[in-house]
């Protein structure tokens, strides 16, 4: 679903059960909070009762509570916006918060919420500049509007704000991305593997009981299945390191997709509100409302960092193999004959792999802030490290894609069934050079038509 409304742009409608059930969690929270009032006039409960942040430790009076604002307040982060499909993944996962009662918002915020995807441009959310404690900087951008629309109660402007939507929505981004990603990487390292002739040896079903990862065995099956049936021949003595680790490497890539895909999962069905309302039950007739953390994902982030790892370390072994393709006794002959061709990508190449390896740094609980407030959650800087770094394998990709291509025009052959369909793909944006032209902007249309395909804007679609 989540692909069909953030990527693919379609709406979403609510069940009349869940709406029905929304305002009876709505009017038993307003039961709850009279009742504590009633109790105890200087009861606290988070944003309702108190003010947020650094006014939770007093109840407002009655004056206080006649001079809050009604709209949101928080709409404070700007810089670089995020890209529409991402923002309609935080509005889908904002929404999903709401349907069980536990936002102890009414129907008609979470109509409004669903409403914003049939707009034709949705706010603009900045990828930059969100700082806080959770994800209220960049939610009060997205819902600043919807907010002046609305009489909202204390609760729901809690509820639009004050949770991780922004995360799920990322990592979920993410993982989506990935999949295509990897499945390329195979193909254009399979790709070059063919190319310089490495034996079939350290692809061998045999490694796959010796090595015992589900992930390796992924990848030694995809790449004994995609260079099936070459015409090229194999070099009789090993490979080069880089080529030899290839199925590890690539295990480590699938491996780090699997946890996004987790971590998307579980942060997509989570409830993350602060506070959290628990509806009314046998024990508890007008339900409980709790303080919590949930607006803080901690798997988000992780799971962001462990495919940028990966995709950073498949940038250095598109270098590497861009490298033996050009020295390679099986294929050096192939490409350095003629200086115009394709021999300068090796340089274009270093710069994937460098820009990549600075990225790739770990993103850790920030130190910024105060008060309440004392620690920002660390999401929007994980995606920014971890799509940056998806571009620069796209790049990469491109740059080994357009060598090897090269190497097969100048041998004048294919390279078997498993992988001319891809061949095909690449000569499309990047054909054979045959005389001197810029190379480098076919590179670019081979590289975006890499980007678009990661983003399920490409054939795979």
């Amino acid at each position: 679903m989540f692909k069909l409304v953030a990527w693919q742009g379609q709406g979403v409608t609510i069940a009349p059960e869940a709406l029905a059930l929304m305002d009876r969690t709505a009017a038993s929270f307003a039961a709850l909070v009279r009742a504590r009032v009633a109790a105890d006039p200087d009861a606290l409960i988070y944003g309702v009762t108190t003010a947020p942040g650094d006014g939770a430790a007093v109840a407002l009076d009655a004056e206080h509570q006649a001079r809050r604002p009604t709209r949101l307040w928080i709409a404070m982060s700007y810089g670089e916006p995020l890209p529409e499909r991402v923002v309609r993944g935080i509005v889908l996962a904002r929404l999903a918060n709401f349907l069980e009662g536990n936002a102890a918002a009414r129907s008609d915020v979470a109509l409004a919420v669903a409403d914003l995807l049939d707009e034709e441009a949705l706010p603009v959310v900045p990828a930059q500049g969100n700082g806080g404690a959770g994800e209220i900087l960049a939610l009060g951008c997205l819902f600043f509007e919807l907010s002046e629309r609305l009489q909202l109660t204390p609760k729901e402007r809690m509820a639009l704000i004050n949770g991780s939507p922004c995360a799920a929505a990322l990592v979920a981004d993410v993982a989506l991305s990935g999949r295509e990603r990897i499945a390329l990487a195979e193909g254009i390292f399979a790709l070059a593997s063919d190319v310089i002739g490495a034996p079939d040896d350290a692809y061998a079903a045999d490694i796959e009981q010796l090595w015992g990862d589900k992930h390796e065995t992924a990848a030694l099956r995809a790449l004994r299945l995609l260079r099936a049936g070459s015409p090229g021949e194999r070099q009789r003595y090993q490979a080069p390191v880089s080529f030899r680790i290839l199925p590890r490497v690539l295990g480590a890539a699938l491996r780090a997709q699997a946890t996004a895909e987790h971590a998307a999962s579980v942060s997509l069905q989570s409830v993350t509100d602060n506070p959290v309302y628990l509806p009314p039950d046998a024990e508890r007739p007008l339900g409980a409302v709790l303080s919590n953390g949930g607006y803080h994902n901690a798997q988000a982030p992780a799971a962001m960092d462990c495919v940028a790892s990966a995709w950073a370390d498949l940038c250095q072994l598109a270098e590497r193999h861009t490298e033996q393709l050009f020295q390679h006794p099986a294929t050096a002959r192939l490409l350095s004959a003629d200086e115009w061709t394709v021999k300068p990508l090796h340089q274009a190449q270093s710069w994937w792999a460098e820009e990549a390896r600075a990225l790739a740094q770990p993103t850790l609980l920030s130190l910024a802030g105060f008060g309440q407030n004392d620690v920002a959650a660390p999401s929007f800087l994980a995606w920014r490290k971890v799509t940056a770094i998806g571009k620069c394998l796209d790049g990469a990709l491109a740059g080994l894609a357009a060598v090897a291509s090269q190497a097969l025009h100048v041998a004048g052959r294919g390279a078997g069934a498993g992988l001319d369909g891809l061949l095909a793909e690449v000569r499309a944006q990047l054909p054979p050079v045959t005389d001197v032209r810029a190379v480098g902007r076919d590179c670019q249309a081979l590289m975006d038509a890499f980007t678009a395909r990661a983003l399920g804007q490409g054939p795979a679609e």
